[in-house]
């Protein structure tokens, strides 16, 4: 089966509306280790090495909290009115 994806109907997003999909309604847990957490979140004070922790990122990346707790990263979203996925 082929499809023609040059002759379509659907509108198709450019890269500026791609980049805003979901901005103010979605948001991402990510598990991180402690040593990606200065990469993420540059505020944030020196972590001891190995720590599994868990990153709440908005659609676009930008980081809103660093938790060690996977449901705390959770409700803090649903708090916000933000809708979640997780990235494993």
């Amino acid at each position: 089966m082929n499809f023609d994806i040059k002759n379509h109907s659907e509108p198709v997003l450019d890269i500026a509306e791609l980049a805003t999909l979901g901005l103010g309604q979605m948001a991402y847990v990510k598990p991180v280790e402690s040593d990606e957490v200065a990469r993420l979140f540059p505020q944030a004070p020196k972590l001891q090495p190995g720590m599994r922790l868990f990153a709440l990122l908005s659609a676009s990346g930008e980081p809103i909290l660093l938790t060690d707790n996977h449901d705390a990263a959770v409700a803090n979203a649903w708090a916000h009115d933000l809708t979640t996925v997780s990235l494993h």
